[in-house]
């Protein structure tokens, strides 16, 4: 049986990714998605898309708000985008999405499996009824509004959506996961993230299988009046205890509201040990590529955060956060978004990716080096606090491509030059 992972504040953003930035998180998610299937399989990337932390660090490092409800929206889209060219290389697809498009996912289940030969009308089903769980049997003070589906060829699945609760100003995104589902009705999530936002009537928690027999035949024998007149007849609840809440306490990451990226929100020995392997390994993994215009060390410091996306352990995903440090974001926080950098990094894994599907797996090993370097040198190495990071990336932003929502960013020489021609104007 499937278990709950985890639970995560989720602080609710609107506005649109901006075409240079969702073109790049096309390209850069799919081609992550490229690798891990290449090295662990299919059923192990579905994994990872429903494990709540994972998720959201993989947005992070494509350059979306590191802690924002946005990242479940842009990266299912940017997936949909990149994976659909390469659905029938992969044997994966990505059906669903936001508002019109969620509903559209049961059609897109049964086209699909009418092409590939799973049953198309079950998935549909599966998908109707991951939506409603969520929607009526979990009321949680959160509409759902966004439902991406995951399917591999064999029919294996991963269900990520999301629901906003718009007076709180929060979003709650629930993860499935086909392996090991047993039941639709009973504990079946494999993870719920979002704030606790009150009293939560869940009826999916097995402790409620009793309550759910209950309601199906006072439906069947009574009718709907006698529900309504119980209804009107009950008193006020009285406090629960601690042994009978009916959700079971689990870890969960939560998600501040703060938008700029502070040092509690980074495990800095992390970083400290993907600067030092990038420093340590890039020159020799990858001479030949820092020999090519454009590629340097600080390209290497971004391949050795995308390398812990690709091969890390659950646990290293604790700070998203982190994941930031490697492109930006595209509201200049923590820094604008390095596209120069960005574009190579992409151009390294495509590179590597290719190499490998003819045999030649050197690039992509040099680049699984750089995580295992990492998780060795951080138990003793050192470096710049966050603060000194962030600070430098933002001096030398202009001459990495750093571009944001705002614009592009402006090297110091050209920003005193605008500052004292504005003077004079006045």
């Amino acid at each position: 049986m499937t278990k709950r992972s985890g639970s995560a504040d989720l602080p609710l953003h609107y506005g649109r990714v901006p075409p240079w930035l969702g073109e790049r998180m096309a390209r850069l998610g799919s081609v992550i998605c490229e690798a891990i299937i290449q090295q662990y399989g299919r059923d192990e990337l579905l994994r990872r898309l429903a494990h709540p932390f994972w998720f959201q660090s993989f947005g992070a490092i494509m350059g979306m708000d590191w802690h924002s409800s946005g990242i479940t929206t842009s990266v299912i889209g940017a997936l949909k985008r990149g994976l659909k060219p390469l659905a029938s290389e992969l044997g994966l697809h990505v059906c669903g999405g936001r508002g019109n498009h969620s509903r559209r996912t049961p059609a897109e289940l049964d086209e699909i499996g009418a092409k590939v030969g799973f049953d198309g009308k079950a998935l549909a089903r599966a998908s109707r009824l991951v939506a409603k769980v969520d929607s009526a049997a979990v009321q949680d003070g959160f509409d759902l509004y966004l439902h991406g589906f995951f399917v591999t060829d064999d029919g294996h699945w991963t269900v990520v959506q999301q629901g906003m609760n718009g007076d709180g100003g929060l979003a709650r995104r629930y993860h499935w996961h086909s392996e090991g589902l047993g039941s639709f009705v009973e504990a079946p999530h494999a993870a719920i993230e979002g704030r606790n936002a009150g009293s939560i009537v869940n009826l999916t928690d097995a402790r409620a299988d009793r309550a759910r027999e209950a309601q199906v035949a006072m439906l069947r024998d009574q009718g709907p009046d006698r529900i309504v007149r119980e209804l009107a007849a009950l008193q006020p609840a009285r406090p629960i205890s601690d042994q009978n809440k009916p959700q079971l306490v689990l870890p969960h990451l939560v998600m501040p509201a703060h938008h700029d990226v502070r040092p509690e929100d980074v495990v800095t020995r992390r970083l400290h040990g993907a600067l030092a392997a990038a420093a340590d390994r890039g020159p020799q993994d990858f001479s030949e590529l820092l020999l090519v215009p454009g590629i340097g060390a600080r390209t290497v410091r971004s391949l050795a955060m995308v390398a812990e996306v690709l091969h890390g352990a659950p646990c290293r995903f604790s700070d998203p956060a982190r994941f930031s440090l490697a492109n930006g974001g595209k509201d200049r926080q923590p820094f604008a978004v390095p596209t120069k950098v960005y574009d190579q990094t992409i151009a390294v894994l495509r590179s590597a990716v290719d190499r490998a599907k003819i045999g030649q797996g050197d690039r992509l090993a040099a680049i699984a080096r750089l995580d295992s370097e990492s998780r060795r040198l951080e138990r003793s190495t050192t470096g710049p606090t966050l603060i000194e990071y962030v600070a430098e990336e933002r001096r030398r932003s202009a001459e990495y491509g750093g571009r944001s929502v705002f614009g592009w960013e402006e090297s110091e020489t050209a920003h005193v030059e605008s500052v004292s021609a504005a003077r004079r104007r006045v």
